[in-house]
Order: C-alpha cells, then sequence, then structure tokens
C-alpha cells in the first residue's frame, strides 16, 4: 500500500511539476510577443494548449490511478472555469475572440478519463493528443503561414491550417498506436483524423476543444 502511494504522489508530483512549468513557459511567451512580436497574442494560449496534451501520456507512463486522475483534472476544469471569468492567468485566456475553448478542453479531459481510463488509456491518450496536437499546431502554422482561407461561424480556417490539423492528427494516432497493445488499423487512423479535421473546422465559442477529443477517443475504442 506504502508503495502505491509513493507511485501515485510520484505522478501527481511529475504532472504538476510540468503544469507549472508550462505555465511559466506561457508567461514568458507572453510578455515576448508584449513586447512587439508580432503581436501574436494567442501564443502563449497555444503553447499551453499544446503542452498540456503531455498530461494524459505521462499519467499513463506513470500509472496514476482513476481516482485520482479523474478528481485532479475536474479541479483544473474549475480552475480554467474561475481564469476564464476572472482573467488570474492571462497568457491561458488571452484570445482575441470569446471563447469557452479552455474549460471545453478540461472538461472533454474529465469526461474521457470517466469513461475510458485506465483500462483504455490509449483512447484517451489519442483524443487528447489529436486535440493537443492537431488544433494547436493548426492554430499556429494557419496564422504564421498566408494561405486561402473561410469562414465558419465567424471562425476563420486555411488551407495551411486544416492541413496542420489532418497531419498532425494522423501523427499524433501513430504514435499512441505505437505505444498501444491493441490499436486501430492504418485506415481507422486515417478516418480518425480526418473526423477530427472535419470537426475542428466548427470551432464556433471554442466547443472543438470537446468534440475532437471526445469522437476522437470514441473512434478509437470502437476500432481498437
Amino acid at each position: 500500500m506504502a508503495s502505491w502511494w509513493l507511485q501515485q504522489a510520484i505522478g501527481v508530483g511529475a504532472v504538476a511539476l510540468w503544469l507549472a512549468l508550462l505555465a511559466a513557459a506561457a508567461l514568458q511567451l507572453r510578455r515576448i510577443s508584449a513586447n512587439g512580436n508580432g503581436g501574436r497574442r494567442e501564443w502563449s494560449r497555444k503553447l499551453v494548449h499544446i503542452g498540456t496534451g503531455a498530461v494524459v501520456p505521462l499519467a499513463w507512463l506513470l500509472n496514476v490511478d482513476r481516482w485520482i486522475a479523474i478528481p485532479a483534472a475536474a479541479a483544473i476544469t474549475v480552475l480554467a472555469a474561475i481564469n476564464h471569468r476572472r482573467r488570474l492567468l492571462p497568457a491561458i485566456e488571452d484570445v482575441g475572440r470569446h471563447s469557452y475553448g479552455t474549460i471545453a478542453y478540461g472538461a472533454a479531459i474529465t469526461l474521457l478519463l470517466l469513461t475510458f481510463w485506465p483500462d483504455q488509456r490509449d483512447a484517451v491518450c489519442a483524443g487528447v493528443l489529436v486535440m493537443a496536437l492537431g488544433d494547436g499546431l493548426a492554430g499556429v502554422l494557419g496564422a504564421l503561414i498566408p494561405s486561402p482561407s473561410w469562414q465558419i461561424w465567424g471562425q476563420r480556417k486555411s488551407l495551411i491550417g486544416t492541413t496542420a490539423m489532418a497531419a498532425a492528427s494522423l501523427a499524433a494516432l501513430a504514435l499512441v498506436a505505437a505505444a498501444a497493445p491493441v490499436a486501430p488499423g492504418w485506415g481507422a487512423l486515417l478516418t480518425i483524423a480526418l473526423v477530427a479535421t472535419a470537426l475542428e473546422q466548427v470551432a464556433w465559442l471554442g466547443l472543438d476543444n470537446l468534440t475532437v477529443p471526445i469522437v476522437s477517443a470514441w473512434l478509437w475504442s470502437c476500432w481498437r
């Protein structure tokens, strides 16, 4: 029993340390961006978005228990909701439009843990990493590299961003498949990546942060 508690303490400590380092890096990046680096207001937020995806593989590697992982994810979601309201850490919510994306992201991780952890940890990782890497890189590259663009429900989407979403999603799924004991085939992985890319197009109020990981994880679970 003592070894179990020690293992859980190590897992929680490692996750907490990673999140603290991520928050510090986001604050520093926000300061740099504010000093005239192209006015990239959302870079700090995207760093948090991408970096948070590493939490689930870390919890998988360190065997964090279900009854620790779920309350922790729920607590972080509540804190995200408070921060959305109060802007205590503006680097996490520095976005030039009204969005509940950060809250939706935390809620998605919490729901995935409730549904799949720990029996299908690979499904949770698949859903979260598709959102973290796919959507994160889509936002960064779509803003950096000019390309044909369009709007869906007031949200700008671009060819570069959409391509990055599809490619990064497939790469993330392939990484999880390589680590999972049982995984979907390549045809299924490609389908999940394309479905995730389609869902990301409908990013109204940031709710794709909820739909993309949940649907991706569910499809993974069905086809594994």
